[in-house]
């Protein structure tokens, strides 16, 4: 199933694995040599105005000459140039990533497993002014490495957690469901999606893409009942959490938003997404003193905005020269920002000498 947060998103997950835990090697891994990686260029109708650029792709995955165990699931990565991660999602062979909210320029597409990097490609994404989507498939071969599978060093258990093993004819719906989104036809994936759950309430992924699909229809009470129901049946779905969240605060219900995003954060503490949104939570119900670790740790995971906000609050609090610290780190990552000439005032005038 694929991970959508929406904003810059995480996604990327498909079902069809069988739950519990597979048992890796990270010794399998280091004899995995890339064969390839292609990046397939194609320019898809433009995306809803205002969303910004959006890139997804499908995982291929050629497992035929890999020995031993085999990953059930690949990170996802997209860097900035400048080294910071925008976003990053679990894809497991298959599947499909998303990543939203993107800006026109260059990016490195990076794949690991259990940490280390396998794969690292450039994408370029549109031109400026323009708000599109930009498919870039990603297709590997996994080779034994010179060296041999040899005996596991160290084994380490991933649990499949985020899987979800469904009926071959609801897993037919499911990936009709995933196609009618990335076309923008949301009604129809909502009965594909009723669909699969009227025979399975329990498809907790199913929920999520519902809720996904209220969402981009901007019918944000829908969206939260669908992503309460994933919750319910998998309360360690992080997916479900972090857009439930989501969903609460579009409708101004921060108080709410507040309880899924910290167990969001608690599932994923790296989730810049997680940390901005609760922090801004705390926020709104003026609660800053609880906002301050959140925005500080989204800030440090690549989320620049999570600067203004931390400005905003130290300034309410007379604390001056912090928010003009905060304006300036903001500045030092978006240059560009069409403020900046006020910004550089505040700077000026309240910034330590």
């Amino acid at each position: 199933m694929r991970d959508r947060s929406l904003v810059n998103n995480p996604a990327g997950r498909r079902g069809g694995v069988r739950a519990g835990a597979r048992r890796l090697s990270r010794c399998v891994f280091a004899t995995m040599a890339l064969a390839s990686l292609v990046a397939l260029a194609t320019k898809t109708a433009p995306a809803q105005s205002g969303a910004g650029i959006t890139l997804y792709g499908d995982m291929k995955v050629d497992e035929g000459k890999a020995a031993g165990m085999k990953p059930i699931s690949f990170d996802v990565i997209i860097y900035q140039l400048d080294g910071r991660v925008f976003s990053r999602q679990k894809v497991m062979s298959g599947g499909r990533y998303r990543f939203f909210g993107l800006r026109a320029g260059e990016y490195d597409l990076v794949v690991e497993v259990e940490n280390q990097e396998v794969a690292r490609m450039r994408v370029s994404l549109g031109a400026a002014g323009l708000s599109s989507d930009f498919q870039r498939d990603i297709e590997l071969e996994w080779k034994k490495g010179a060296s041999g599978a040899g005996e596991p060093t160290k084994k380490q258990t991933l649990a499949a957690a985020d899987f979800y093993q469904r009926p071959p004819a609801n897993q037919a719906n499911f990936g009709k469901a995933q196609g009618a989104i990335d076309r923008k036809s949301y009604e129809q994936a909502v009965i594909l999606l009723r669909q699969i759950l009227d025979t399975d309430p329990n498809d907790f992924q199913a929920w999520t893409e519902l809720g996904t699909a209220y969402l981009l229809q901007n019918k944000n009470g829908d969206a939260e009942k669908a992503y309460a129901r994933a919750v319910e049946a998998r309360p360690a779905f992080f997916l479900a959490q972090l857009n439930l969240g989501r969903a609460r605060a579009a409708q101004k219900n921060f108080e709410g938003a507040v309880e899924p995003l910290t167990r969001a954060v608690e599932l994923q503490p790296g989730s810049a997404d997680a940390n901005l949104l609760l922090g801004e939570a705390y926020l709104q119900v003026k609660k800053g003193s609880k906002a301050v670790g959140y925005l500080v740790e989204a800030a440090r995971l690549g989320k620049p905005e999570a600067h203004l906000r931390l400005a905003t609050l130290y300034n309410a609090a007379g604390l001056k020269d912090r928010a003009a610290a905060e304006y300036e780190q903001f500045l030092s990552k978006n240059p560009d920002h069409p403020g900046r000439k006020k910004l550089e005032q505040y700077i000026k005038e309240n910034g330590k000498k």
